[in-house]
Formats: C-alpha cells, sequence, structure tokens
C-alpha cells in the first residue's frame, strides 16, 4: 500500500514541476545523458553520444531506504538529481528523500535555482518558509501530505516527534542547489569579513569565532 502511493506521488510530482515552466533550459532533442567525463564547461553537462547510452543512465536506488543519519542536525539529504542520474540533464526534474532523527532539522536554507514540493513518507514535521517581506508560513504535516517551498525562499523542517521521519522532495531543476544560512555565512572560504558579521548580528566577535567553531566541528 505504501509502494504503491509512493509511486503515485512520485508520477504526480513529476507532472505537475514539468507541466509549470521550468527554470533549467529546455530540451532540444529526446535525450542528452550527462557525459561528467568531457571537460567542457556549460550550463549543465555535454551529451554522451547516443552508442554510450545505457538503461543504468536513467536508474538511481539511492532513495529506496532511509539514510544513515550521521549529522549532529540529525537529518541526512539524499539527492536524485542530475549527478545521480546521468539521464536528467535538460530534463528540468530531480527528487531527494530527506530523513530525520527524533528532534532533526533541515536548517534554513534556500533552492537557488527551483521550487520545492515535499511529500511525508514517514512521521510528522514542523515545516516553513519566510517570504521577502519577512513573513513566516509555517505548518505541520503528516504522512501523505504536501507542502510547497517557493523558489530561492529561505525554508527549514524539524521533526518534532519522538520517532523518524522522512519526506520525498521534487524539484522542478536537474540540480536545484543548496544555500545553507548558517553555513553560507559563517563557514564560506576564505571566510566572509569579521566585521561585516558583527555588524549585521549586533553581536561582538568572540560570539562570531564561537558560531564559526561550532560549524567547523558540524563538517
Amino acid at each position: 500500500m505504501m509502494n504503491s502511493r509512493i509511486s503515485i506521488i512520485i508520477a504526480l510530482s513529476c507532472i505537475m514541476i514539468t507541466s509549470i515552466r521550468a527554470y533549467d533550459p529546455d530540451a532540444l532533442q529526446d535525450l542528452c545523458v550527462a557525459d561528467k567525463s568531457h571537460g567542457t564547461k556549460l550550463n549543465g553537462f555535454p551529451c554522451k553520444e547516443t552508442l554510450n547510452i545505457t538503461e543504468s543512465d536513467f536508474f538511481f536506488a539511492g532513495i529506496s531506504k532511509p539514510a544513515v543519519i550521521n549529522s549532529t542536525m540529525g537529518s541526512a539529504v539524499t539527492g536524485a538529481n542530475v549527478e545521480k542520474i546521468p539521464g536528467l540533464n535538460t530534463l528540468s526534474v530531480s527528487l531527494a528523500r530527506i530523513d530525520y532523527a527524533p528532534g532533526g532539522l533541515n536548517p534554513p536554507h534556500t533552492h537557488p535555482r527551483a521550487t520545492e514540493v515535499v511529500y511525508v513518507l514517514e512521521g510528522e514535521l514542523e515545516v516553513g518558509f519566510i517570504t521577502t517581506a519577512n513573513k513566516l508560513f509555517t505548518k505541520t504535516i503528516k504522512i501523505g501530505e504536501v507542502f510547497v517551498f517557493p523558489r530561492g525562499l529561505v525554508h527549514f523542517q524539524k521533526n518534532n516527534g519522538k520517532s523518524p521521519a522522512s519526506v520525498l522532495s521534487a524539484f522542478n531543476s536537474q540540480l536545484p542547489g543548496t544555500v545553507s544560512v548558517a553555513a553560507t555565512l559563517f563557514a564560506a572560504e576564505p571566510a566572509l569579513p569579521e566585521d561585516v558579521l558583527t555588524k549585521t548580528f549586533q553581536v561582538g566577535s568572540k560570539m562570531v569565532d564561537k558560531i564559526k567553531e561550532r560549524l567547523a566541528t558540524k563538517k
């Protein structure tokens, strides 16, 4: 029953996402399987020679079961994008599975190239996003329910329950990208000037250093 429901939501998510305007370039041929060994850099990947394409270019089993969660945030993201499935190149769609330990958090982040739709496979989550007007939209979602995070807006998911949770995420990009708010500001290389951080957050340099140290231990 669960497998049937997962299959249906994957199909519906893909249809919905690809039916709206895609943010990736449109495909100009039936197939453009990513040739990641090619040295040429493009907005995407060069196409493999047709004779070198196989069924495995369109297959990935990595989201079929829960991931091992070993991060201090208590969550694990398993992407099913063009980096894992070369056949997604130019198709403007990808998936991800996110697993959460009890109390686990997928911390505030954005996807600069895609809208995200999450479908709850297991458990219950508090989710939300913040608009450019600083308005928070938040809701608790449970098994079988869906929530949308608009493209480019800061969002999060938190498992407040006492049991594991997981979601399936669909994106209208072959490689949506992820920008973590905390890591971007406090763990950039080279580092963001300290006076920028202290003035932005109205804190002293010791507090900034403490945050950087904590983030460094979580890598």
